[in-house]
């Protein structure tokens, strides 16, 4: 039994073949943390559980028994206000004004299978022997508070998700000022803090730093999950690498404001929690009322960062995306934008789609300027109709001038902005996110609609389907280029204002599950100024994100080599881009270009029909071999073999499931002056096994080339790149 339950000890062990969480409920009926890790055997784990009596800074809530203070015990879900001084993982306030909460065991359920949470995203189960669910009710009898833990364990990850539940089963309303997803104590603090830090155009570089005592946190407050930070952390024991050693990982699937903390406290131990940011939010629990928070998911590996990073691409990609792109190979595309920005005709737009065809290219996708009077970023977001001044015959015709060329068709949406030079918002200027008799802070020139009202989203909703309605579409760009501020909604009363944020979030998340149900043949890719949304939550609804808005195949070695510590590859959209670079000024080559791409889903932004004939030759080969190698790098596994973030070199490489085929990937970005000999061991073969390197029909033997190594050919020049391709014989 994947969850079992003594109810001698009252312990709970969430366990399967690799993987043991147990709690533990004292005599007071509080949860306590008793172990995570690697699979063990019931026997002894009560006994892993000491308590050891301080002195009078940690007071004792039963004097009787001078052992129990809530200050020093690893609890699993902690309260404000009774004796644990320590950050705790919600706090409520009472009528009365205060804000002291003390829930004890209640009751508690184990059922196969894995609940889904009301209006938010979260991995999901396709039949419940994949996964079993402990709900372990809690209740504060003064508050007439119910708090429900909820742990899922898969059978075949080793992931264990949380969640919590509040409900109000009192007379009087209450007040939720923190309701964090998870808290894990560990009885150490000789770890590691890894994270994903960033700013525009250069999101998700990792972050490594020894823990010390205090507070150690990440968060956003910007109303997104921002390119700041990304919700994921990971405590690293200390010495282990990507191969080797214990890792906790803790992703959180929501798109808006969060935090994550780890907190060191006076005896070496070390509280994480997760959750929705406490900054800026409060939630009124009405009489009869429920609270659900969103879904935390935590792994742990006993094989390094690598490990961890594995599980994570599996569950992700497999039981946290849906839909009919789940499983399916992803076009190859050419983006319009930085061929033409604004500017352009529907001649243009058959010219690009004409020479990408011609190429191999699979899909079109027109971006900004298309609807409106969108000739810059001043003006017509939230006017989703068809600019005809641009295109005279509307969308359908140049749809259907694509499509003649054996082209998929895909088109950029902004559905959550509004320019103040539009006709939506002259109708309708209350409709934005704002408080009365404060100015209205725009970003790029546009303010924020406001999604937590239902007929806000509802007409959004109605516009884009219209357009999606209107033409044979078959992938959207969903972007967000901004952050929030003056965050207020006119429909909300005073006392539920700091609920503006997560209500948004609730209502876009509500606008994406009614269009991925409408138009299930539509591949959505969701964008954030580039990467300031990719999170867990978009991916739920969107398979894939846009990585970055900076395509410098250097600059992207570090962007997608930090987020595969988390995110799986079929979710980077990555294209070969014009040089100099649009963002970095920098001249790389073609072929290095087409590498860097081909680590991600492939595509290209940049005006084809200004191509050389020698261009074009290269471009061919690029699309014909990632057309061979999309399967692997879709949906192979991953293994991170040379860090972009400690040296001048990165490396990696994909190999399928079965170890039948694998694809290697070798970068310098700076040449070496009389460089020594490069050798680059693989991970992820079959020792046993014999590979033949594609198109030299040279044959090595796995242990050779995992434990021997690779000989590096001799790269002349900067940014430089190299790339191998194996099949088992």
């Amino acid at each position: 039994m994947p969850i079992q339950y003594d109810k001698d000890t009252r312990l709970f062990h969430l366990s399967n073949d690799r993987v043991s969480y147990v709690l533990q409920l004292v005599e007071t009926g509080v949860p306590a943390h008793v172990y995570w890790g690697r699979h063990v055997r019931e026997g002894q784990l009560p006994e892993l559980l000491r308590r050891v009596e301080r002195n009078s800074s940690s007071p004792n809530p039963y004097p009787e028994d001078r052992s129990l203070s809530y200050d020093t015990l690893p609890l699993e879900y902690p309260a404000y206000g009774t004796s644990d001084f320590r950050h705790p993982a919600y706090q409520v306030q009472l009528p009365n004004g205060s804000t002291i909460t003390e829930a004890v065991y209640r009751t508690h359920r184990i059922y196969a299978g894995k609940p889904q949470l009301q209006g938010l995203p979260a991995t999901y189960v396709e039949h419940d022997g994949e996964a079993h669910t402990l709900e372990l009710e809690l209740f504060d009898e003064t508050a007439g508070l119910a708090i429900t833990l909820l742990y899922t364990i898969f059978e075949g990850h080793d992931a264990v998700t949380r969640s919590v539940r509040f409900a109000n089963e009192g007379a009087s309303e209450l007040k939720l000022l923190r309701a964090l997803s998870l808290g894990v104590d560990f009885r150490s603090s000789d770890y590691e803090m890894l994270h994903l830090a960033g700013t525009w155009a250069n999101e998700r570089q990792v972050q490594r730093r020894r823990l010390t005592p205090g507070l150690q946190s990440i968060g956003s407050s910007r109303g997104s999950s921002s390119h700041i930070h990304n919700p994921f952390v990971a405590l690293v024991r200390d010495g282990a690498d990507e191969d080797h050693g214990d890792v906790y990982g803790f992703s959180f699937v929501y798109s808006g404001n969060f935090v994550a903390q780890v907190e060191v406290e006076q005896y070496g131990t070390a509280r994480v929690t997760m959750g929705i940011n406490p900054f800026d939010f409060s939630w009124l629990l009405e009489p009869g009322e429920t609270f659900q928070t969103p879904e935390a998911v935590m792994v742990y590996s006993a094989d390094g960062l690598g490990g961890m990073s594995r599980t994570y691409h599996r569950l992700y990609r497999t039981r946290l995306c849906r839909g009919e792109f789940r499983d399916k190979s992803r076009p190859i595309l050419v983006n319009n934008w930085e061929a033409t920005y604004f500017d352009f005709n529907a001649d243009k737009i058959e010219a690009i789609a004409k020479a990408g065809s011609e190429l191999g290219i699979e899909l079109f996708v027109l971006d900004d300027g298309w609807f409106g009077r969108r000739n810059d970023d001043t003006s017509s977001l939230g006017d989703w109709v068809v600019d005809r001044a641009k295109l005279p015959g509307g969308l359908e015709e140049l749809v259907d001038r694509v499509r003649a060329l054996d082209m998929q068709f895909g088109l950029w949406f902004e559905p959550e902005m509004v320019s103040p030079d539009s006709d939506l918002y002259r109708q309708h200027p209350d409709w934005c996110l704002h408080v009365p008799d404060r100015r209205r802070t725009e970003g790029r020139g546009q303010l924020i609609l406001d999604f937590s009202r239902t007929e806000v989203a509802d007409t959004v909703y109605a516009m884009v389907s219209d357009i999606l309605r209107s033409a044979p579409i078959t992938y959207v760009k969903w972007d967000m280029n901004r952050n929030m501020s003056e965050i207020g909604s006119a429909a909300l009363p005073p006392q539920r204002q700091r609920e503006t944020a997560h209500r948004y979030m609730l209502g876009l998340y509500r606008v994406l599950e009614q269009l991925i149900t409408e138009f299930p043949h539509i591949l959505f890719e969701s964008c954030s100024g580039g990467g300031g949304r990719f999170d867990p939550g978009m991916l739920h609804y969107m398979p894939q994100t846009w990585t970055s808005d900076n395509t410098d195949a250097v600059s992207r070695l570090k962007i997608q080599y930090g987020t595969s510590m988390v995110y799986p590859i079929s979710a980077m959209g990555a294209h070969v881009s014009e040089i100099p670079n649009h963002q970095v000024h920098r001249n790389a080559s073609l072929e290095t270009r087409g590498l860097v791409a081909m680590s991600g889903n492939f595509g290209y932004e940049l005006d084809l029909t200004k191509f050389t004939e020698q261009e074009k030759t290269i471009v061919r080969a690029q699309v014909e071999q990632y057309k061979a190698l999309r399967p692997l790098t879709q949906f192979g596994d991953f293994y991170r073999l040379l860090s972009p973030f400690e040296g001048n070199e990165a490396a990696w490489m994909f190999v399928s499931e079965d170890g039948s085929e694998a694809a290697a990937f070798f970068f310098r970005v700076l040449a070496v002056p009389n460089p020594p000999l490069s050798w680059l061991r693989l991970k992820g073969l079959l020792p046993e096994a014999n590979y033949v390197l594609v198109g030299e029909d040279r044959v090595f033997g796995g242990d050779h080339l995992m434990y021997a190594g690779l000989q590096v050919p001799e790269l002349r020049g900067d940014y430089q790149g190299h790339m191998w391709h194996f099949k088992r014989v």
